[in-house]
């Protein structure tokens, strides 16, 4: 067998993007032979999988899980870069088993996931790659969280077919009756996307910023100094409850109750809510200016 040099499997992975123990065991089967190298991994779905790799993955689903006491719950973000394979089967069955390791195994980082064993003698990461290669499009394993519960309980909630996904962490037992309402709370999590728990988590600096926007609108508006400070305490309790979860009108509610009204003897202690997609922006894709681009170079 020819000898593989670390000169020879460089080449390999500058030519593929495979990794370099893939490189070399590449090499390795095929005598030294480069193109036959290149040939296997491509074949395998390796190279192809890399190379796919830049491709921006805004699709896909938030996955959720919940441990049988309710005292531990995941949320995870897998991307895919179309909606269409967020649809296959292979796809959710992979979030849904990835969610399951994270609840047995204690996992809340996405690097901790992808080196964990996933089947015998491969990882997580190994087994993504493989899925990027059959099903021909990149897909990205982007964020996990993990709440776990020292006092009261944890309750899940998915939304428009696993587009939104949410953790509310409340106190008191996992009764029936609790859990309902829980998931209730989780519910209008995802649907009025509150950006803090309660008031104590403002900023003073997110209050102070929202008070000057307010104090010009009203300084354009051309009310007097003396009513402005007035004015600014009713618009600030309005921030609170636009913005604050537990002030927030409950979605549910006929009343006007708050969630924290509705959650009466129970504690919303905290919540985690996911977006699929959230924050990652999209290349859009310019025809013509490739096209051009192109004419030019």
């Amino acid at each position: 067998m020819a000898a593989i040099t670390a000169g020879l499997v460089k080449e390999l992975r500058e030519r593929t993007g495979a990794g370099m123990l893939d490189c070399k065991k590449a090499l390795e089967q095929h005598d030294g032979d480069i193109e036959k190298a290149i040939d296997y991994l491509r074949e395998k779905g390796i190279a192809k999988a890399v190379k796919k790799a830049g491709r921006i993955a805004a699709e896909g689903l938030i996955f959720d899980g919940v441990t049988a006491d309710h005292k531990k719950a995941v949320v995870l973000e897998f991307n895919s870069e179309t909606d269409f394979v967020a649809k296959n089967e292979e796809f959710k069955n992979f979030g849904k088993a990835l969610v399951q390791i994270a609840l047995d195994k204690n996992i809340n980082t996405i690097e901790e996931l992808k080196a964990t064993e996933f089947e015998a003698g491969k990882t997580v990461e190994a087994v993504l790659t493989e899925l990027i290669a059959k099903i021909g499009e990149n897909m990205n394993l982007r964020r996990i969280h993990e709440t776990v519960a020292k006092d009261g309980f944890v309750e899940t909630y998915s939304h428009l077919g696993g587009k939104l996904g949410v953790i509310v962490e409340m106190s008191g037992e996992a009764t029936e009756g609790n859990l309902h309402k829980a998931k209730d709370i989780a519910m209008h999590a995802a649907a009025m996307d509150p950006k803090y728990l309660c008031q104590e988590e403002v900023t003073t600096a997110d209050l102070e910023h929202e008070k000057e926007i307010a104090r010009k609108q009203l300084e354009e508006e051309g009310k007097p100094a003396q009513i402005i400070e007035k004015i600014l305490i009713g618009k600030m309790n309005k921030f609170y409850e636009e913005n604050c979860l537990v002030n927030q009108i409950f979605v549910k509610a006929e009343n006007k109750e708050t969630v924290g009204q509705y959650a009466g003897d129970l504690k919303v202690l905290s919540f985690t809510r996911y977006k699929v997609g959230d924050g990652i922006e999209k290349k859009e894709e310019d025809f013509a200016a490739e096209v051009a681009a192109q004419i030019k170079g």
